[in-house]
């Protein structure tokens, strides 16, 4: 029984062939007559005349077979049912009015409407019925179609290979056409669930209703929304009778093109109007794999009227295409004929000659029904050996083979009915192109196999493909442009993860690839490049003698310090005068060498850094300015003790005559020790890197390690200069004409000034100038101490040596 529902220009309907032989059992196919599905007759044909030369299967036995033709309607298919099951142009059910035996086995197909309803009919009188149509999850209940079996095999890996073909082209943005009814849902479902895997999504889902009052209407409707859509690609699953029609109007009207993806036994290429820009030029086409069977080619070839001259299809194919004469009453072909005519001669490829999907399954089924009857006989033969007479069969003692028959076919494939033990099946990807004159062609362009390793189910030869017309190469099919490198996806509130919009990568990380949905972080030895697509090397730098800052810094250093050694030697060289010797001549020196190296101190920390250097930046600093200040602060005691004291005791003339307060730089600088030594123990400072405070650099620095230790430090030395400069500022009016008071009163107001400035500067700035802060800092104090004590010393020695006499002193005094 074959069921058909294409679209022809020919169409001949409610017309029977029959053809007799040796007939102990008889397979039947019922069906409807178009030009395209007329290759289901001839694969049923085949079959059964392959399978009568086979002295293997059912020796001794011919197949008979009879063709039922149905209209698309409820009604027809019930009553040719009953035409079948009874025999007769009236249909009286259980009753009978055929030959001896009936027909073993009833084909239906293709549509699954047509088995479901011929299924219940037949599950009555437990009918054995093979469907060749695509598989069906409805018919394989067995509750309600104990009597159906399927030949195709199922589409389990259809929805994964139709996604891992948009990920191939990177068609992310796809619409969906489907028929409103179990199998469009079923679909839908698994390519939901694979879409979203892969991150494909749904740009629109139209369900054809199964009603012919609103196709109409709803054809235009969906046609609007298909063509409105951004979405380049469409999937269109299952073209039956009604979704045909929806092809007929896309073909007519389209303006926007569109890439179509076409799972479906039903054929486009045949069969359908031509125009001249067809829609569904470089479509796809998922057909299950099958291999391809011997002899069926020749076989077409050589099907003439002469040779089947009941066949009233080839008659009328004859009389049309050949203009042979034909008698009409009895649909029989006459004379006239064109030599050597044979189907392959039909125009426009009206006739594939190449076994189709459907026709595969044809051949399957009647070969399952043959094995059967070969078990059944033999099983029948064990039981009564010695029976010679004509064993009668009845259909439904054939169940229990065909149930757990598996077979090999003509081309060697194994083959089973049972859907429980059906294997996944590989598909053919197809490419549709139209040539000139509408001779449009299916080309195999690539495989899909589920059992491949992952990553190489998809085969496909991208050389060979033709693209829909008006894309000239790869159509894109997305929702939004892809973010070119340096950009990464960010979704747009309230829609799919397809649609997106492009947002610049922070500082310091990139994306290297296009539609990336984050972006990478650099590693800390590299940094982003300005259009944030790659990491570069970070360049090594440090307070080097090379920089600008450094040579400066450097000379300032040495030029200080040689002034400090300058200032030095002018003291030596008038070490006799009285303004040297005034205020403890030998603190002065203390202090004066204490300078020097205080000023060159800041070359530790320029040049590259290392663990030593680390170490004697913070000790040697630290070590240094104690000595300076507790010199500075002796001084200042000095001056307090000569001229605060009006009567002084024996305590504090022994203080001055054994001079007592030199005893403060050592005890001073004791303490400071004791601070570094505490700090170098638990937490000294160490060789470290800076990757993020210089963009594209990573700056080699000595951390100071303990910061409490490093803050207490300069909390001292500040400790000692707000003590000096308290001492100095109130014996800042003595009367003395070189009272260092006032001097030392600068001095420590310029040094307390510069390092509590210093704290916060020195936090606020990072990398290189950090380490420049605190030498700039270093220098700074220390040439305030050189300048606001010794310098006008030095002015008075130097420019004003009538002042620097012991007679102007006295009369000053005076």
């Amino acid at each position: 029984m074959i069921r058909e529902t294409a679209y022809s220009e020919i169409e001949i309907a409610n017309m029977v062939t029959e053809i007799h032989s040796h007939e102990c059992a008889y397979v039947t196919e019922y069906g409807k007559f178009k030009l395209r599905s007329y290759q289901f007759p001839l694969a049923f044909i085949f079959a059964i005349e392959e399978i009568n030369r086979n002295t293997h299967i059912l020796p001794n036995t011919s197949l008979g077979f009879e063709l039922y033709n149905v209209e698309n309607n409820l009604r027809d298919i019930m009553q040719q049912g009953f035409f079948c099951l009874t025999g007769m142009g009236i249909n009286i059910p259980n009753y009978t009015c055929r030959r001896k035996n009936k027909a073993a086995a009833l084909l239906t197909g293709t549509e699954w409407e047509t088995s479901v309803q011929v299924g219940r009919l037949l599950n009555l009188y437990k009918y054995p019925q093979i469907t060749f149509g695509p598989f069906d999850t409805m018919l394989s209940d067995r509750v309600q179609f104990s009597s159906l079996y399927q030949t195709a095999q199922k589409d389990m890996s259809l929805s994964r290979g139709i996604v891992i073909l948009m990920v191939h082209f990177n068609w992310t943005w796809v619409g969906l056409v489907l028929t409103d009814d179990h199998n469009g849902a079923e679909i839908l479902s698994q390519l939901r669930r694979e879409m979203d895997r892969n991150r494909v999504c749904v740009a629109f889902v139209e369900m054809i209703l199964d009603s012919q009052v609103y196709l109409y209407l709803e054809t235009r409707s969906i046609h609007r929304n298909i063509q409105k859509s951004s979405a380049n690609v469409v999937f269109l699953h299952d073209v039956t009778h009604y979704l045909y029609y929806l092809i007929l109007y896309i073909q007519i009207h389209s303006i926007t093109w569109k890439v179509w993806i076409i799972k479906t036994q039903w054929d486009i290429t045949n069969g359908s109007p031509y125009f001249i820009f067809d829609p569904f030029h470089g479509s796809f086409i998922f057909a299950q794999h099958h291999a391809e069977i011997s002899g069926f080619r020749k076989f077409i070839q050589t099907y003439r009227p002469s040779k089947y001259p009941e066949d009233y299809i080839l008659a009328l194919l004859w009389n049309i295409y050949f203009n042979c004469s034909f008698s009409g009453p009895d649909c029989k072909i006459l004379d006239n004929c064109l030599p050597n005519a044979s189907l392959e001669m039909l125009p426009g490829n009206a006739l594939e000659m190449e076994m189709t999907e459907e026709s595969y399954n044809v051949y399957n089924s009647v070969y399952a029904v043959a094995h059967s009857l070969h078990e059944m006989t033999l099983k029948q033969v064990q039981i009564h050996p010695h029976e010679n007479g004509e064993e009668i069969i009845y259909p439904w003692e054939l169940h229990p083979y065909l149930k757990n028959i598996h077979y090999k076919n003509g081309a060697g494939k194994l083959m089973v009915l049972d859907s429980q033990k059906k294997l996944e099946t590989e598909y053919d990807i197809l490419n549709i192109w139209n040539f000139p004159d509408g001779l449009r062609q299916k080309m195999k362009v690539g495989t899909f196999s589920p059992k491949a390793p992952q990553g190489q189910e998809l085969i496909l030869s991208d050389h060979m493909l033709q693209w829909a017309t008006g894309f000239a190469e790869l159509p894109r099919s997305v929702c939004s442009e892809s973010c070119v490198p340096g950009f990464r996806k960010s979704p747009q509130e309230g829609k799919p993860v397809c649609c997106y919009d492009c947002t610049p990568c922070p500082d310091n990380e990139i994306s290297n690839e296009t539609d990336m949905d984050h972006c990478v972080k650099c590693p800390e030895s590299h940094y982003a490049n300005t259009e944030q697509n790659h990491c570069l090397q970070k360049a090594v730098t440090f307070l080097a003698y090379e920089d600008r800052l450094g040579k400066a810094l450097t000379y300032l250093a040495l030029g200080f310090s040689s002034l400090t050694a300058g200032v030095l030697g002018v003291f030596v060289k008038y070490h006799h005068t009285p303004i040297v010797k005034a205020n403890n001549q030998a603190l002065s020196y203390i202090l004066l060498i204490t300078l020097i190296f205080c000023f060159l101190c800041p070359l530790l920390f320029i040049g590259h850094p290392n663990t030593a250097t680390c170490i004697l930046q913070q000790s040697t600093f630290a070590v240094l300015f104690t000595l300076a200040l507790s010199s500075v602060l002796a001084k200042t005691v000095t001056v307090v003790l000569a001229f605060k004291i009006t009567f002084p005791g024996r305590l504090i003339r022994w203080i001055m005559i054994s001079r007592a307060t030199n005893l403060i730089i050592p005890v001073c600088t004791l303490i400071q020790l004791m601070l570094c030594g505490i700090w170098l123990s638990t937490s000294p400072p160490f060789l470290d890197s800076d990757a993020y405070s210089e963009h594209g650099y990573i700056i080699i620095i000595c951390n100071k390690g303990s910061t409490i230790a490093f803050h207490s430090v300069l909390a001292y030395l500040c400790c000692m200069a707000l003590g000096s400069y308290t001492v100095a500022y109130l014996s800042r009016n003595l009367p003395d004409t070189f009272n260092e008071a006032k001097f030392i009163t600068f001095s420590m107001l310029v040094f307390f000034s510069v390092w509590v400035t210093f704290l916060p500067v020195y936090h606020s700035t990072k990398g290189k100038l950090m380490v420049a802060m605190e030498v700039f800092s270093i220098l700074a104090s220390s040439a305030g101490l050189l300048g606001c004590i010794f310098l006008p010393k030095c002015y008075i020695i130097l420019f004003r040596p009538h002042r620097n006499v012991l007679l102007h002193v006295r009369n000053k005094a005076n």
